[in-house]
C-alpha cells in the first residue's frame, strides 16, 4: 500500500467516525476545519467512504450541503424489530401528493402546492412538518411573502435516497405538455 494510499484510508477512517459520533449533518467545511485538510481532500474522501459504505449496513445522506452517517434503508425493518420500534407510519395519499409536490418543486408555497393539488394543503402541510419530513425553508419574495417548505434530511431517510438528485424522473406526457397541466403522481 502506497503512503497515498494510506493517507486516505486515514481520511475515510476519520470521516466516518466523526459522522459516526455527532449523528448530525456536518459541511464538507465543517469536517475538513475538524481535520486541517483541504476541502477537496474531505470531499474526495467522502465519496471514496460513500463507495465504501455500499457494501455494509451505513449510508452516506446528502441534503443541502450537509452529509450524515445514517443506516441503510433496506435494513430498517430488522433494526426497528431489534429496536422494538413500531412499523413505519404510512403516509396517505394527500400527504404524500404534498410531500411529491415539494420534492420536486421545492422549495414550494403552500399557494403553488394548493394551486396543483386543488385544494387547501393546510392540514398535510403541517403533517409532513411533525413527522419531520419537511421544513419551512424561508419566505419568497412577492406578496405576503409567504413560507416556503423544502424536504427535510428525514425525507431522504425515510425513502431511502442519497439525495434529492436520486429521485425518479417527472415524465410529463405529450397531453399534459399541450393543456400546460401536469399531474404529478398518478393512478
Amino acid at each position: 500500500m502506497s503512503d497515498s494510499e494510506t493517507v486516505e484510508l486515514d481520511i475515510i477512517a476519520k470521516l466516518e467516525a466523526m459522522l459516526f459520533v455527532t449523528g448530525e449533518a456536518a459541511t464538507v467545511q465543517q469536517l475538513a476545519a475538524a481535520l486541517d485538510a483541504d476541502p477537496t481532500v474531505v470531499e474526495s474522501g467522502l465519496v471514496r467512504l460513500e463507495s465504501v459504505l455500499k457494501t455494509r449496513g451505513l449510508r452516506l445522506l446528502r441534503h443541502a450541503g450537509r452529509v450524515k452517517l445514517t443506516t441503510a434503508p433496506e435494513l430498517a425493518g430488522v433494526v426497528e424489530r431489534f429496536l422494538g420500534l413500531e412499523a413505519v407510519t404510512h403516509l396517505s395519499r394527500a400527504a404524500l401528493e404534498t410531500l411529491a409536490i415539494i420534492s420536486y418543486q421545492q422549495p414550494a408555497t403552500r399557494p403553488q402546492i394548493d394551486s396543483i393539488r386543488g385544494v387547501n394543503s393546510d392540514s398535510m402541510l403541517r403533517s409532513l412538518i411533525s413527522k419531520g419530513l419537511i421544513i419551512e425553508s424561508g419566505r419568497a419574495e412577492g406578496p405576503g411573502r409567504p413560507i416556503l417548505y423544502s424536504t427535510a434530511p428525514e425525507f431522504l431517510q425515510h425513502f431511502g435516497l442519497g439525495s434529492i438528485s436520486d429521485l425518479p424522473p417527472l415524465s410529463i406526457t405529450t397531453d399534459e405538455k399541450e393543456s400546460g397541466q401536469t399531474q404529478l403522481l398518478k393512478e
